[in-house]
Parts: structure tokens; C-alpha cells; sequence
């Protein structure tokens, strides 16, 4: 577990993070948000000591990582970066291996353990192992860059905004993809994202930071998105966060209205997989402009929901936190 207590950040007499305290648990993803201003990127860098806090704690499962070398807690901490930061005269395969290096690795194990991450980022080591960055896509390099900060096998993974300068569709695949590799690694994560939807997709919690650095809410993304625990975090969700919750509330399959004649469902366009969200739902709804969408396990049809289902459900949803 990593664990912040009471951890402070001051520039002469100004204040940018303010007794900020919160924990991720192990293999959980900490979305950390915030307007400008809100201290999100000086918080992570406090996390790997490239800032040191001005008081408080932090913990890296029982040991107290605001003490000892910071260039070994760095080696320890996965880092990702909005422009990736690869050296640009080395190629993806030395790139990758930066950290394996630093730690004394044989060349056996280091040339494995590039292989074994290229493949897990998604890019043919043989292919791309001898390319420089300037021959990738931002995509890419922004793989590459995963694939670097995992090199090691790091505890913690540290992201800050890593899909932020990347266009709307490789920030969709690569989002879908973290998600892949996360349920896979089980790493602890803290992502600085200034995106609310980002952040509702990809994180476990979310840590809504105003001004200062003062900490508003750190809940679930249903609850921050249902719950507002102050006027500040329900004017900076949106007005539209109960559009926001689709996203987090998955399709109840127990109150689903039969399939009924629904037989072939190869024949259906508006479907979805069991385990899909209302979002998902609606967007087949809308896309197809269906009387219905048919929720699928493999090749039958487990159900279908209809919009007034789908409303009943988000209305229920709500109601259930008290909205």
C-alpha cells in the first residue's frame, strides 16, 4: 500500500499541496484531479522524492520513503510522462532497458526482459527493438514509455497525464490498453489526469483537488460522480455527471427483459457483452438507433434492454446514493 499523511508542499508562504492524506492499496489505479493550480503533478513528484515535500509522510507499504537515497526509491517507482521523455539517440530496445541497466542486470536478462515488454505494450520486439523514437507515432512512443517504467518490475507506477498530448483515438486504445496491462501487473498506480472522463474510466478512486492542493474528495468514481462531497466537486464533474455515471454503472443482467425470439445474435448490430455499462449501451442504442440492445454472453442473448430500462436503471442508480 502507499499511504500520503498529512504531506505539505510550500514555496516560501505559499502553499501548493496542503495536508494531503490518502492511501492506494495494491492494485488499485489513484486518479489524481485537479484544476491548475491544484498541485496534482507536485504531488506525484513528492511521491518519488523529484520534489520533496515540506512536511508530512509518505509510505511505501510500513517504510517511510520520505527517507533514505531518492535515486534508489526512483528505481523502485515506475514514471510516465506526457511527452514520454525516451532518449532520442538510443533505440527503443535501449531505451527500455534504462533502469535494468542502472541495476546491474546481465545482458541475457535485460535483452529478455525488453522482448517480454514490448510484446506486453503491443509492439513485435523484432520489429520495433532497433528503432529511435523519431520513427515511432506518438502512440508508440508512448508505449514505449509504459514499457520503460515497468522495465524493472516496480512496485508503483507513477503516470502523469501520458495520454494527454495524443489524439482521440490512440488515447482511446491506449487507455483500453492500460487497463489490459493493469488488470494483468496489479502495480499500485497514481494518475494526474486534468480529463474527468479519464478519470472516471481508469480509476479506481479519485482524489478531486482544488486550489492549494487541498483534497475535496477521494471516493469510488460512481460516488464522486453521484455524490459530490462539496459544491466544488460537482461544479468541476460537471453538470453532465449523470451522463458521467453511465460510464460506471454496469448493466444489471438479473433485471434485464427477456431476449424473447432473439436467436442469432451474429444477425444483431446493437449488442453488448455482459459486464458492459450503461454508456456502452446507450452508445449501441444511439449508433444503430435500436428499439433495444441486446446483452450477450458469447453467442446467445442473455436479455435485452430497452431506454426506458436504461433510464430505470440510472434512476435507480441515484437513488440508491441518495440523489
Amino acid at each position: 500500500m502507499l499511504r500520503l499523511e498529512a504531506v505539505s508542499k510550500r514555496y516560501g508562504s505559499r502553499t501548493v499541496v496542503t495536508d494531503l492524506t490518502f492511501d492506494v492499496g495494491d492494485g488499485e489505479v489513484c486518479a489524481l484531479i485537479a484544476p491548475s493550480g491544484g498541485g496534482k503533478t507536485t504531488t506525484l513528484k513528492m511521491i518519488n522524492r523529484l520534489i520533496e515535500p515540506s512536511s508530512g509522510h509518505i509510505y511505501l507499504d510500513d517504510e517511510d520513503i520520505t527517507r533514505g537515497d531518492p535515486v534508489q526509491l526512483r528505481r523502485r517507482m515506475g514514471y510516465v510522462i506526457q511527452q514520454v521523455g525516451l532518449f532520442p539517440h538510443e533505440t527503443v530496445a535501449q531505451n527500455v532497458a534504462t533502469v535494468p541497466r542502472l541495476l546491474g542486470w546481465d545482458r541475457r536478462r535485460v535483452r529478455g526482459r525488453v522482448d517480454e515488454l514490448l510484446e506486453l505494450v503491443g509492439l513485435d520486439p523484432v520489429e520495433y527493438r532497433g528503432r529511435f523514437p523519431d520513427e515511432l507515432s506518438g502512440g508508440q512512443r508512448q508505449r514505449v514509455g509504459v514499457a520503460r517504467a515497468l522495465a524493472a518490475d516496480p512496485p508503483v507506477l507513477l503516470m502523469d497525464e501520458p495520454f494527454g498530448a495524443i489524439d482521440p483515438i490512440a488515447r482511446d486504445r491506449l487507455q483500453a490498453q492500460f487497463l489490459r496491462l493493469q488488470g494483468e501487473l496489479n502495480k499500485i498506480v497514481v494518475f494526474v489526469t486534468h480529463d474527468i472522463d479519464e478519470a472516471v474510466r481508469l480509476g479506481d478512486r479519485i482524489a478531486v483537488l482544488k486550489e492549494g492542493g487541498i483534497l475535496e474528495q477521494y471516493d469510488t468514481p460512481a460516488n464522486v460522480l453521484g455524490r459530490p462531497a462539496t459544491p466544488f466537486v460537482a461544479d468541476f464533474v460537471g453538470a453532465d455527471r449523470g451522463l458521467k455515471r453511465l460510464s460506471v454503472t454496469p448493466i444489471d443482467v438479473g433485471g434485464l427483459d427477456p431476449p424473447g425470439d432473439v436467436a442469432d445474435v451474429s444477425r444483431l448490430d446493437a449488442k453488448v457483452p455482459v459486464g458492459a455499462t450503461l454508456k456502452d449501451a446507450l452508445a449501441q442504442l444511439l449508433l444503430h438507433d435500436a428499439p433495444f440492445v441486446a446483452v450477450i454472453d458469447g453467442d446467445r442473448a442473455v436479455g435485452v434492454l430497452t431506454p426506458d430500462a436504461l433510464h430505470a436503471e440510472l434512476r435507480r442508480s441515484l437513488e440508491e446514493d441518495g440523489q
